[in-house]
Order: C-alpha cells, then structure tokens, then sequence
C-alpha cells in the first residue's frame, strides 16, 4: 500500500502535477452506495471489522490487516477517489487517480486482494444518478476483471471489456462483454497491435458516455506476478494509445492505476505514473483548460 503515497510523491517531484491539481475526496462512500454492488451482509462484516476467515483467505492480506481500521479505511477512501475521479472526468474530459481498480471484488466476497470493487461502484453511482446512459469499463490490468464482468454481466450500460495474460490469475475466468486472453511473453507490438485493433470499435459501437480506464502495470516484463513482456516504452505508449484514443472521440476517460508487483516501490511506481504523464500530454495537445485549482 506504500507505493499509493510514492506515486503522490514522484508525481510532485518529477512535476507531472502541481499541488493545485490534486484533488482529495471530501466524504467515504455510503453504505446505500456500497449496496449497489455489494451485498448488505459483507459491506457489514468488512467494515465492522468481522470478515470471516474463509472471506479474509481469499483476498490475500491475512486476518489482522483485512480487519484493522487501517485497510477498512482506505479501501472505503480508495472507492471515494475512484468516484471522484469519474465526476471530475465528466467535468474535465481526463481525471487520473493514485489508486483504484479493484476489480476482483464480487458482491458477496472480495478477492486477489480486491476488498471493495471501486470502478462497479462508481458505473453504477453514475448511472443511478443521471450523470451518463452508457459505462466502458477498460480493463488493462495483466488479470482478468473478472469481479466487474460478473457484477455486470446483465447490465446492458455497461460495456466490460478486459486484455489480460490468458495464464495469469485468476484460473477460473468470467465472461466480459470482450474478452482478449493473450499468450504468455507478449510483446509490446503486438499488445499495441490488437488493443488499436479492438477498442476504437468499441467506442464507435457501444458509444460510451465515460471510459473508466484500469491502467495496471502488472503487463510490465518485470513484474512480479506478470507473465507479459511490455517495456517502460510500450506501458508509455499503451497509455498514450488509450487517452488519445477516447478523447479523439470526444469521451472522457478516468484512469486509474490498478495492478503491479515489485519489491521496488519507486520502480513500481514510477511505472504507474506513465499514466499521470500520458494524461499531462494529453491534457496539453487536447487543450483541456486551466489545471484544477
């Protein structure tokens, strides 16, 4: 969890942002938002602390941590950020967040160390309120989203779409609206190759109103639980690819980091922000406006 507050740090540091274009969320979720996606049962055991062992095993942090007031916390901050993000994408056209993209949460549980599912809140919060008709959920991370591709599996406003390692976790898949398994070692060409190939019909098709974007860098060739082969080069490239790619066709996007794995955090998050840098060219070539104050 430490490599949230390197990403905030590298991201001052190297001047991809100012301070006054950070934005912090001013409430947690409510219980009634959580309840969209969740059942009232688990959003109860997590947040009060009493997840049972068998719940706690499959997320993967352990017992003392899934339970402290310490995860409880920021997970509920991180499905805050989350939908922030999104509304200030909606205003904005492009919104990047430091965290997010717990897609492996299910409604009745949480998984691969998805506690809360973030991005299924915010779909559903924006569509219970008006704000848009119609959700991409762009799944880049190298695992299978596969919490949001059941969670939505009947929604038809929301559009799932999912690139990941065909051996990677989780072994038992769902069905996204699209799914693209790729080979073990893919390079960055042919990533690139097959994501120009597919998601520019997507948007042309399904005609999105937002594009909730999970960048994970777990595709890296470096990653600790990856098996693709994406450079620094081709993770800056994918993310160039993506916000061009839906902001040509006039949709915002909001991104956010999703997965990676190294015991280098200033490595690790270093890659999360070709994000964040991707989005400042962007925002300059697409003349966004005035930074947010």
């Amino acid at each position: 969890m430490g490599v949230f507050r390197r990403i905030y740090e590298l991201l001052l540091e190297d001047k991809i942002i100012t301070p006054g274009q950070i934005v912090v969320p001013d409430e947690l979720p409510s219980t009634e938002m959580m309840q969209l996606v969740h059942t009232a049962e688990y959003v109860e055991a997590f947040t009060s602390g009493q997840l049972d062992d068998a719940r706690v095993k499959r997320i993967g942090f352990g017992g003392d941590v899934t339970r402290s007031p310490v995860l409880i916390n920021r997970t509920l901050a991180e499905v805050a950020g989350t939908l922030l993000t999104a509304r200030l994408a909606l205003r904005y056209k492009l919104a990047c967040n430091t965290a997010g993209g717990t897609h492996h949460a299910f409604p009745d549980c949480g998984s691969g160390f998805c506690i809360i599912n973030d991005m299924a809140i915010t779909a559903r919060v924006l569509l219970q309120e008006g704000l848009v008709e119609r959700v991409l959920i762009l799944d880049l991370d190298v695992h299978q989203g596969d919490g949001n591709a059941l969670i939505f599996q009947e929604e038809p406003a929301v559009f799932t779409f999912s690139m990941h390692g065909e051996g990677n976790f989780p072994a038992r898949k769902q069905n996204s609206d699209i799914d693209i398994p790729l080979p073990d070692g893919t390079s960055d060409d042919v990533y690139l190759r097959v994501l120009g190939e597919v998601l520019p019909s997507v948007l042309t098709c399904f005609k999105p109103d937002i594009v909730l974007y999970d960048a994970g860098v777990d595709t890296h060739m470096h990653d600790s639980l990856g098996k693709l082969n994406l450079t620094d080069k081709g993770l800056q490239r994918r993310e160039l690819q993506v916000l061009d790619t839906c902001l040509a066709a006039d949709i915002p996007v909001a991104g956010y980091v999703g997965g990676g794995y190294s015991p280098d955090l200033t490595t690790l998050a270093r890659r999360h922000c070709q994000l964040h840098r991707a989005a400042k060219e962007m925002w300059e070539n697409y003349s966004l406006g005035a930074p947010v104050d």
